[in-house]
């Protein structure tokens, strides 16, 4: 996939990757074992499934909020951060710039993908 490939691009990406939605296949490129990567797929699906229900919980309450529907997420650690966009997921050191030119190669990779299977 070509935006795995853009972000591992990206510097102080350490790993990115994609997942299916229904958990049950996932690939990347990157500083992970394969069990690792399995590992961060289950995480980053589910995790995303969370925030997914949780953004369509806070929109009923404050429609038109910009919430809904939700598209992403990323935590940041000590060290290292974690993005995910729609199905992709991103692991990435914590230095100045890296957070923001990976949210916006995601951003314009995936704008336009359909997010209605989360």
């Amino acid at each position: 996939m070509g935006l795995i490939r853009d972000l591992m691009a990206q510097p102080g990406v350490l790993a990115a990757g994609e997942y299916s939605y229904r958990g049950d296949r996932f690939s990347y490129e990157g500083n992970l074992t394969r069990e690792m990567a399995r590992m961060a797929s289950i995480m980053c699906r589910a995790t995303h499934m969370g925030v997914h229900m949780e953004c369509d919980i806070l929109g009923v309450f404050c429609p038109g909020c910009g919430l809904v529907p939700s598209r992403g997420w990323a935590v940041r650690g000590p060290r290292f951060s974690v993005c995910v966009m729609a199905n992709f997921f991103c692991i990435l050191e914590n230095r100045d710039g890296v957070m923001n030119a990976v949210l916006k190669c995601m951003h314009e990779s995936l704008d336009e993908v359909a997010i209605d299977m989360v």
